[in-house]
């Protein structure tokens, strides 16, 4: 095998705030060729998520946090360059967690093998992804609504928010959105089919939340904590599930975390909060992927991807997520 080069971003500083280029270096070394067991991989494209900003803070979580000076955790995917495993050969196309590079040498038995005629690569980081793997058994396990019902999203315009959006709606709820912007409000309506949509940066979502849901809330999808969270709280049913997904406007605090001031109403609505993480659900992946896949294929549900060329803009499109300027699923084309 010839010589091969991989660019790749590797942690060098535990980001304070917002993620800056400096808490990365951005080098190229040569591309270590794979021993037994092993696959080399060249990435095609890098899935961006907001969860990207918890693994690289120090301290307890789902997930070990990326160590200084390792290549930033990213899934990806990628074509197999070079293979020492009977179960891959060359030009099989595969996901994973090849990181943020160019060329990712890892265990075979950490990748998954896909096939690229059944959808583009990139439908493989979004809705037929760990996106839509969250969106699915975040909502249909956890949130449980049932036809009829009341579900709201929050950062419904992001690549989990639409997917959960549109999911409610097949499963015949009357949904919710809570999106930034007129543009995304929009949007999410018209495009997605969802019932209403809050625009929390020119609405007073607490007023907008009776207007659109008389009811009350029976399922609440929470992609990003703090006010929002509170204003939801404070309008859920008897017996409602909040499901905690994420919580984008926390992440990149200087200061503790804001928690819900709200959270007696789970007390007197005997409510549910629960939070979900979708490794959780690995053995059932193909279940989720079953489903969407049919969807997809028969018009039920869109997937939107935001794909921005070239590896070396990583922390700056990274950043994409928290200042509200992607559409969909945020993608990095290596």
């Amino acid at each position: 095998m010839t010589n091969l080069e991989s660019r790749q971003f590797r942690l060098i500083r535990r980001p304070v705030g917002p993620v800056k280029r400096e808490d990365f270096e951005f080098r190229t070394e040569a591309a270590r060729p794979p021993a037994a067991g092993e696959i080399m991989v060249g990435v095609d494209y890098i899935s961006l998520d907001p969860a990207m900003r918890g693994w690289m803070n120090e301290g307890k979580s789902y997930i070990p946090p990326v160590k200084l000076g390792d290549v930033m955790r990213a899934g990806a995917v990628g074509t197999v360059i070079e293979s020492k495993d009977a179960g891959f050969a060359p030009g099989d196309v595969v996901t994973g967690a090849l990181g943020v590079q160019s060329i990712a040498t890892l265990a075979a038995k950490d990748c998954m093998k896909i096939d690229p005629s059944l959808a583009p690569k990139p439908l493989f980081l979004s809705a037929l992804g760990m996106t839509g793997m969250t969106a699915y058994f975040g909502l249909l396990e956890v949130g449980e609504p049932q036809a009829g019902e009341t579900v709201v999203v929050s950062g419904a315009a992001g690549a989990v928010g639409g997917l959960v959006g549109q999911i409610a709606k097949i499963k015949g709820c009357h949904v919710v959105g809570i999106a930034g912007g007129a543009d995304k409000c929009r949007y999410i309506v018209d495009d997605l089919g969802f019932d209403a949509a809050i625009d929390y940066k020119s609405e007073h979502v607490p007023a907008k939340l009776r207007e659109y849901c008389p009811k009350g809330i029976d399922v609440y999808f929470d992609n990003v904590g703090g006010q929002i969270l509170d204003d939801c709280l404070a309008q859920i049913c008897l017996r409602a599930r909040i499901v905690i997904c994420g919580a984008i406007s926390q992440y990149n605090n200087t200061t503790p975390i804001k928690g819900p001031a709200n959270y007696l109403s789970l007390l007197v609505n005997r409510a549910r909060m629960q939070g979900m993480i979708v490794f959780d659900y690995a053995d059932r992946y193909a279940l989720g992927m079953r489903d969407i896949a049919g969807w997809l294929k028969q018009g039920t549900l869109k997937s939107r991807e935001d794909i921005v060329d070239g590896i070396e803009t990583f922390p700056e499109t990274l950043q994409k997520l928290f200042t509200g300027e992607n559409f969909g699923k945020l993608i990095l084309k290596v």
